[in-house]
C-alpha cells in the first residue's frame, strides 16, 4: 500500500556517476534537500552542504555528535514515571563561512549572474568540490573554486580550500573568513520528525579572541552545561599583494583578506577549522586543545589532510563497497548511501549514531533503535571496530538504563527509546517508553556482533552486564499466565509498528525478548562453567543469583506467541484482528503519512501498520519460521503496511526476495535506495535517513544475495531477478574476509576467501568449504514468474516458533 512517488533528482542537473553526486546548476527550489545530500561529516563533526558564502540558505548547520541542550518536558497532565527532560542537538559556531567581494560587490548565488556552476560530492576521496564562474554586470568574470572536507583521521578537524581567479580583468578581491554563532532557528513546525526551537540562546560565551590569522571562541550550554571551544586559522597562497586584519566580536570572529587581484593569478585561502566539546572540562582547557589542533593542522597542511582522507576511504571502500554492473544510477545510489553511513559512524567513537547522522536536525539529533537493527549489520560485517564502539556506547548508558527501569517500576535496566545523554527523552510514552523491545534490539545486535566477530572478550565483560540487566527487565515485565495455560506473556508494550500501541503480546517483542532471555541464560551459564572468576565478579557486582538463569530460560521456553489458527498467521498482537480495517480506497495519497493527518486514536482503532513488525521478526529470527509461515504472514501484513516509516521498505524487500516475489522485491528495494535522493518521505531537509541507508545494504546483501547468518552459520541464496548484471561485495566473518560475486548472465556466484583460514558456508542449502585464495563457483537455481519453484532448502521446518504458539 505504498503511497509514495519515486521522483529522482532531475538527471540533466544531477547526472548519474558511479563515484560522485554531481550538481550542474543551482536550483533554489531544491536548496533544503541538497543541503542535506551534500553534507560532509565524520561521525563526530558534521557540516551541512550549505554554500560557503552563508547565503542563500535554508538551514545552516554545523553539528557535533552528542553536543546538546536539555529542556523540561511540560505535560498538560503529569503522571508517574513520565520522561522529564528533553534533549536536542544544537548548532555550534559556523566556521565554513567565506564571503567574497570583488570591486566591493558581494558574490551571492541567489542574485549574482553565474556563467557556469558545478558542485561535486566525491564519495571516493571524501570531499565536496565547487567550481563557479561569476559574471558581473561589468563583464568581469571571476572563477571561484572550493574544496571542503571533514577529516576522518583527525576527528576534530575540517578544512576548506577557497580559490579566486580573475579571468579577464584586474580587480580588488576581499574574502571575509568567519567563525560565527547564530542561535538555532530551526522549528518543529507541525512535523514531529523535526526539531524544537529554543526561545533563549543556548550557547553562553566563555571567552573569545582573534590574533593574526586565527580566531577562537568558547561557550557553555545554558542548561546541559556542556562546554565547547572552536577555532579557525588560515594559510594564504598568492602571487598578488595581499593583507589581512582580524576582527574580534562576541559570536563573530573574522579574518579579512584583501588582495590586489591580477588577471590569471589565483588567490587561494586555505581555512582550517577545529571543534572540541566536553561535558565536564572547563572551556579554558578546550581552548588550549583548539590551539594545539590548529597549530598541527597549519603545520601539516591541506594536502596532508587530503592524503589521510584518501587512505581512510581507500580502506573503507575496499572493505565495504557493493559493486554493481549494468546500472550506473543504481551504483551511484548504493555508494551514496554507504558513504553517508560512513560519515555518520566512522568517528562517532564514544557516541551513538543519530537518526539523521550529522546532516540535519531531524529527531532532535537523538539515537534510537535504528542503530542496532539497521546500521550495525553493515558495520558488523564490514567495520567491526566501529560496531564495537557503538555497542560500548550502549554499555556506558547502562547505569542510566537501570535508573530508567526503576522510574517505570521495573527491575533490571530499560534503555531509553530516544536519547542523547542516556536519559529517556520521549515525551509520548505510548510510542516511546512502551517500546521495550529496544532492550532486545540492543542484545540482538550484541549477539550478531559476537557471532560474526567471535569477540567473546567483549561479551564476557561489557556484554554480560547488559545481558543480566535486560533479562531481569523482561522477567519482571512479563508473567506466567494461567489464562494462557502457563505461558509467559508480556502485556502493555508497543512493537516496531507505532500505529498499534500499548498492546498485549506483540509477536516481535515476545520473540526478541525470548532471544534476549535465552542468550542471557546460556551466556551466563558458559561464564559460570568456563570463567568462574568473571562469574564470581558478576555475582558480587550485580547480586546475580543462580536461580535467575533458570528463571530466564524457563520464561523463554514458555514464551507466548499469538497465532490465528483459522488464518494460519502469527498475530501482530492479540487484538490485531479485532480492529476495524482501514479505508484504503478513500484515503487520498496526500494524507500519507497518516500520523500527520489523523489523530492517534483514530489510527489505533484500525487495522493499519506504519512499519514492518511481524515481517521484521521474520527477517531477524528467520530460522524460527518455516517458509510457508513466512509466506502467509507476508501476504497478510504487506498490504496493510503504509510505508509511512522509512524503515519498512528495505525489510519488505528482503522478505519479498526470499519468497520469490521478485517484482515486489525490486519495487521495495528501489524505494529504500532512493529514500533520500528522491526525497520519498518529503522530509530530507531534516537530514538523511541513516537507518534506511543501512537498510539498503541489507536489501542488497540479505535480499538480492540472500545472505543469512543464524548463530554464526553463513548461508547464501542469490536471486537472479535483479536490476544489475553482476554484483560484488565483501563481508568479514570471525577474522576472515569473504568476497562474493554474483553474475546474472552466468547464473552463478563465486565465493572467494581473501583472508583468514578456511571457512564453511552454505550455498542454497549445499555446504561449501572454502580455502584461502581458492575461488569456488556455484550455479544459482532459477526462479520463474516471480514465484519460487521449490522451498529454499536452508530454511528449517517445522520452525521453532511453533513449539510454544497458541
Amino acid at each position: 500500500m505504498l503511497q509514495r512517488k519515486v521522483q529522482p533528482l532531475p538527471q540533466h542537473i544531477y547526472p548519474a556517476h558511479d563515484w560522485r553526486l554531481i550538481e550542474t546548476k543551482f536550483v533554489p527550489g531544491l536548496l533544503p534537500q541538497v543541503e542535506t545530500l551534500f553534507s560532509t561529516s565524520n561521525g563526530f563533526l558534521g557540516i551541512r552542504g550549505c554554500h560557503e558564502e552563508g547565503h542563500p540558505v535554508h538551514q545552516s548547520g554545523v553539528m557535533i555528535n552528542g553536543f546538546h541542550e536539555t529542556w523540561p518536558i511540560v505535560y498538560g497532565e503529569e503522571a508517574f514515571g513520565f520522561a522529564r527532560t528533553g534533549q536536542t542537538a544544537v548548532n555550534v559556531p559556523d566556521g565554513k563561512i567565506l564571503r567574497l567581494y570583488v570591486d566591493d560587490e558581494p558574490f551571492d548565488l541567489a542574485s549574482s549572474t553565474v556563467a557556469s556552476y558545478r558542485r561535486v560530492l566525491d564519495m571516493r576521496r571524501g570531499f565536496l568540490d565547487r567550481d563557479i564562474v561569476w559574471e558581473k554586470g561589468s563583464g568581469k568574470q571571476i572563477r571561484i573554486r572550493s574544496r571542503r572536507l571533514v577529516s576522518f583521521v583527525h576527528r576534530h578537524n575540517a578544512a576548506i580550500q577557497f580559490e579566486v581567479t580573475l579571468l579577464n580583468c584586474d580587480a580588488p578581491v576581499v574574502i571575509s573568513s568567519e567563525l560565527i554563532y547564530t542561535p538555532d532557528k530551526h522549528d518543529r513546525e507541525t512535523d514531529p520528525r523535526g526539531s524544537r526551537k529554543f526561545q533563549d540562546r543556548v550557547l553562553l560565551p566563555q571567552g573569545h579572541y582573534a590574533t593574526e590569522l586565527r580566531a577562537v571562541q568558547s561557550y557553555l550550554t545554558r542548561t546541559s552545561r556542556m562546554t565547547l571551544a572552536c577555532g579557525i586559522d588560515h594559510v594564504v597562497e598568492s602571487e598578488s599583494p595581499w593583507s589581512s586584519r582580524t576582527v574580534d566580536e562576541e559570536d563573530r570572529g573574522r579574518v579579512i583578506f584583501a588582495a590586489e587581484g591580477r588577471m590569471g593569478q589565483p588567490f587561494k585561502v586555505t581555512k582550517f577549522m577545529t571543534y572540541h566539546v566536553s561535558d565536564s572540562r572547563p572551556a579554558a582547557g578546550l581552548r588550549e586543545r583548539t590551539e594545539r589542533a590548529l597549530d598541527r593542522a597549519v603545520h601539516e597542511g591541506f594536502d596532508a589532510l587530503l592524503e589521510t582522507q584518501h587512505d581512510f576511504l581507500g580502506q573503507f571502500w575496499s572493505d565495504s563497497d557493493v559493486k554493481v554492473d549494468g546500472d550506473i544510477a543504481l551504483q551511484q545510489v548504493l555508494r551514496f548511501n554507504l558513504f553517508h553511513i560512513c560519515q555518520a559512524s566512522a568517528r562517532a567513537d564514544s557516541a551513538g549514531v543519530p537518526a539523521k547522522g550529522l546532516t540535519g536536525h531531524g529527531y532532535e539529533g537523538q539515537y534510537f533503535w535504528d542503530t542496532e537493527i539497521y546500521v550495525l549489520p553493515f558495520l558488523t560485517y564490514t567495520s567491526p571496530r566501529v560496531a564495537r564502539n557503538l555497542l560500548r556506547f550502549r554499555y556506558r548508558m547502562l547505569e542510566k538504563a537501570r535508573q530508567r527501569a526503576r522510574e517505570v517500576n521495573q527491575k533490571g535496566a530499560l534503555f531509553p527509546w530516544r536519547t542523547i545523554n542516556g536519559e529517556e527523552a520521549s515525551a509520548y510514552y505510548a510510542a516511546g517508553t512502551a517500546q521495550y523491545h529496544i532492550n532486545a534490539d540492543i542484545i540482538y545486535a550484541l549477539k550478531k556482533y559476537v557471532d560474526v566477530t567471535g569477540d567473546t572478550d567483549f561479551l564476557y565483560k561489557e556484554g554480560a552486564e547488559m545481558l543480566v540487566e535486560t533479562a531481569r527487565l523482561w522477567f519482571d515485565l512479563g508473567f506466567f499466565s494461567t489464562y494462557h495455560d502457563g505461558h509467559f506473556v508480556i502485556n502493555g508494550v508497543t512493537g516496531p509498528d507505532e500505529y498499534n500501541t500499548v498492546v498485549n503480546n506483540n509477536t516481535y517483542t515476545n520473540l526478541m525478548a525470548r532471544e534476549n532471555l535465552w542468550y542471557a541464560a546460556r551466556t551466563l551459564q558458559k561464564i559460570r562453567d568456563h570463567e568462574p572468576r568473571r562469574f564470581a565478579a558478576l555475582r558480587h557486582d550485580l547480586g546475580l543469583e543462580d536461580h535467575e538463569l533458570n528463571d530466564w530460560e524457563r520464561a523463554a521456553d514458555q514464551m507466548f506467541i499469538p497465532r490465528d489458527e483459522a488464518a494460519r498467521i502469527h498475530l501482530q498482537d492479540e487484538e490485531f484482528l479485532k480492529l476495524e480495517p482501514w479505508d484504503w480506497e478513500n484515503t487520498p495519497a496526500h494524507q500519507y503519512p497518516l500520523l500527520l493527518h489523523y489523530h492517534p486514536l483514530v489510527i489505533y482503532r484500525h487495522r493499519v501498520i506504519k512499519q514492518a513488525d511481524v515481517v521484521l521478526a521474520m527477517l531477524l529470527l528467520g530460522d524460527e519460521f518455516s517458509l510457508e509461515q513466512k509466506r502467509r504472514n507476508f501476504d497478510f501484513y504487506d498490504p496493510l503496511t503504509t510505508g509511512d516509516s522509512s524503515l519498512s521498505v528495505c525489510i519488505q524487500s528482503i522478505l519479498a526476495f526470499e519468497l520469490g516475489y521478485s517484482e515486489k522485491a525490486r519495487e521495495y528495494s528501489r524505494y529504500a535506495l532512493l529514500m533520500d535522493l528522491a526525497d520519498i518521505g518529503v522530509n530530507v531537509h531534516h537530514g538523511c535517513h541513516i537507518a534506511s541507508m543501512g537498510g539498503t545494504w541489507m536489501a542488497t546483501v540479505y535480499g538480492a544475495a540472500g545472505m543469512r547468518d543464524y548463530n554464526g552459520q553463513i548461508s547464501f541464496d542469490p536471486h537472479l531477478h535483479t536490476e544489475f548484471k553482476s554484483m560484488q561485495f565483501k563481508v568479514k566473518v570471525r577474522g576472515r574476509q569473504l568476497a562474493v560475486a554474483i553474475s546474472v548472465e552466468e547464473k552463478a556466484v563465486t565465493y572467494h576467501l581473501l583472508r583468514g583460514a578456511g571457512l564453511t558456508i552454505q550455498h542454497q542449502g549445499e555446504e561449501v568449504a572454502l580455502e584461502r585464495d581458492v575461488p569456488v563457483k556455484k550455479p544459482v537455481k532459477q526462479e520463474a514468474n516471480g514465484e519460487l519453484q521449490q522451498p529454499v532448502p536452508s530454511t528449517p521446518a517445522p520452525a521453532k516458533i511453533a513449539e510454544h504458539a497458541e
